[in-house]
């Protein structure tokens, strides 16, 4: 409540609503407005009395204080602002591709069942509060508050290399990881640095759109591999390649495992063509459940694979870091074409991720949230077959979200509008699919951000509208 006070405060200043030398009401006065208690505004002010923002006279009362800053000049904007015809120049239009979406107030719906989101009660506030309060000290701040160049928090790095990459059977030095804001821009600079226009590069299909899109705004020859049980076919496809994109550890969208034979299948077969492989874990260690199953890297012994990982997933997607872990030679590259786009993440984020893991709070959220996304994923795979008995799914051990296949005449995307309205959110499809027409009938249902007790009655709602 200060911090509003204050906040409103500021605001109304900067806008010219309270004048240098107005007085302000007492604090007495404002607390019984407000019906907050006195102590609250009396320390609003103070503070502001203190950052030079109020004057307090003794006997006389608090008042706006003068300030020094330049005064605001309206403009007029010009005639015709706005109206240059910009499509010729622009060499790409984003904006035209089919991305996932998902409502900007999507806590706001009672059954939301998307992937990638949490559930913010499951979120470690007061531990992340202590770790922030570590990183924030005078010792911690001198030594991250310095322009990093191209290089990144060495705690950080320290604590991925021991507390993080070990428990998915990944060893690298110092030089072989770097940090990335979130797995997304890991992937986009790894297939910025190996693709080029025309440069032959596989990816799964059904897989991860935005994959899709990197690799055509790059100019890339995109080569589409069929997925089946075992995950992404090492076919004649690959032949051609120089590179190869594999969801390994839990196929994006369908949750597959790939298994050991499969694994074998494919890493001989990129060895036979010298194609290197950009393997995206996004999905890993935010969820164990049955046996671990070790990425492709763990067995990488010619640094033939860059491996793509997210601590965003794990704690929350606001946070936005992930990390890459490639040879010496590849981080270097990935350093230089990170530094031209944005030199590094915000070094006190990575600061206070450090200090999360290292005060043992990262392996304690990781217990917390496995026992709550195994009581999520037994309730929606009981109640699935009861509310939705015309579809078929499927998730794999560790997966946080489940790929439905409906029946013959469903369109998921209609059908995930008329959800909404019923206060479901769920995925459609086809955005996964390089055709959409061949995921007309998919959808995914996450269950990370739906709350427990919600599960039953989001898929009873959802079974209503699928026939």
């Amino acid at each position: 409540m200060q911090a509003q006070i204050r906040q409103l405060l500021v605001a109304e200043m900067e806008k010219g609503h309270l004048s240098v030398g107005q007085r302000l009401p007492s604090s007495r006065r404002l607390a019984a407005i407000l019906g907050i208690a006195r102590n609250t505004v009396t320390s609003a002010y103070e503070q502001l009395v203190a950052e030079g923002a109020l004057l307090s006279q003794e006997r006389s009362g608090v008042f706006v204080a003068s300030r020094s800053a330049t005064p605001r000049v309206r403009l007029a904007a010009p005639a015709g602002q706005g109206t240059a015809a910009w499509q010729p120049e622009l060499v790409v239009r984003p904006s035209t591709l089919h991305h996932i979406s998902k409502p900007r107030d999507w806590q706001s719906y009672p059954y939301p069942f998307l992937f990638g989101q949490f559930d913010p009660g499951l979120f470690p506030i007061q531990s992340w509060r202590e770790s922030v309060n570590a990183a924030s000290s005078v010792s911690s701040v001198n030594e991250w508050a310095g322009d990093l160049i191209d290089e990144d928090d060495p705690e950080l790095v320290a604590q991925l290399r021991a507390l993080v990459l070990p428990r998915r059977g990944v060893w690298a030095a110092v030089d072989e990881v770097m940090v990335t804001i979130g797995a997304q821009q890991a992937l986009y600079l790894a297939i910025r640095l190996l693709v080029g226009p025309g440069t032959a590069i596989a990816m799964e299909e059904p897989g991860y759109p935005d994959t899709r899109h990197m690799i055509r705004l790059t100019g890339g020859a995109l080569h589409l591999m069929a997925v089946d049980a075992d995950g992404a076919i090492p076919d004649a496809i690959l032949s051609g390649c120089k590179v190869v994109v594999l969801t390994p550890g839990h196929q994006c969208p369908t949750t597959v495992t790939m298994p050991p034979e499969r694994r074998q299948a494919m890493l001989d077969a990129v060895c036979r063509h010298g194609i290197a492989i950009i393997e995206d874990d996004y999905d890993a260690d935010v969820f164990q459940e049955g046996p671990v199953v070790p990425p492709l890297k763990s067995t990488d012994q010619e640094g033939r694979i860059i491996y793509i990982g997210s601590l965003s997933k794990v704690l929350s997607p606001g946070l936005r870091l992930g990390y890459v872990v490639a040879s010496a030679a590849i981080i270097r590259e990935l350093r230089a074409l990170r530094r031209v786009m944005l030199r590094h993440p915000p070094s006190n984020n990575q600061r206070a991720m450090a200090m999360f893991i290292s005060l043992g709070h990262y392996r304690a959220h990781l217990r917390r949230v496995a026992q709550a996304l195994a009581e999520r994923a037994t309730i929606a795979e009981r109640f699935l077959p009861r509310h939705l008995p015309a579809v078929r799914w499927q998730r794999d051990k560790g997966a946080t979200s489940h790929w439905i296949e409906g029946p013959a005449g469903l369109d998921a995307r209609a059908m995930s509008v008329a959800a909404a309205a019923k206060g479901v959110l769920i995925e459609p499809g086809d955005v996964f699919f390089a055709e959409a027409a061949r995921g007309r009938t998919c959808f995914r249902l996450g269950f990370s951000s739906i709350r427990t007790d919600r599960i039953e009655e989001g898929l009873r709602r959802l079974g209503e509208l699928v026939c």
